[in-house]
């Protein structure tokens, strides 16, 4: 089903715009070219996860070499520090254990639209 979520233009560059759909919160994150839309629970202990900063992460790299990447890609959970993909929901310390559910998002008639 889709849901619209905002308007264009409604979330800024670098922040996530929480909303509710069909009971399960969600967050809306704009990185400056699409939209993402992700659970607003952390699996660890529930937290609101899109209260949490939006940043990068280091690559893997050569040992004693330090890579930074990914920038605006990864949400940070404000309880604890989890860091998951924003894309893909995959958690980086255990991507087959811990992922949060992501939602297709399309743009359709300058509305931002979730699929769920």
């Amino acid at each position: 089903m889709k849901h619209v979520a905002a308007e264009v233009g409604e979330i800024a560059v670098g922040t996530c715009k929480i909303i509710s759909i069909e009971g399960r919160s969600i967050g809306i994150y704009y990185d400056g070219e699409r939209y993402h839309a992700i659970r607003n629970v952390c699996p660890h202990e529930q937290a609101e996860l899109c209260k949490g900063h939006f940043s990068g992460t280091t690559l893997t790299s050569k040992p004693h070499e330090y890579i930074y990447g990914m920038e605006g890609e990864i949400l940070v959970c404000p309880w604890h520090g989890w860091e998951f993909n924003v894309k893909t929901g995959a958690s980086l310390v255990d991507p087959d254990r811990y992922r949060v559910k992501v939602y297709d998002v399309s743009v359709e008639e300058d509305r931002i639209v979730v699929h769920v």
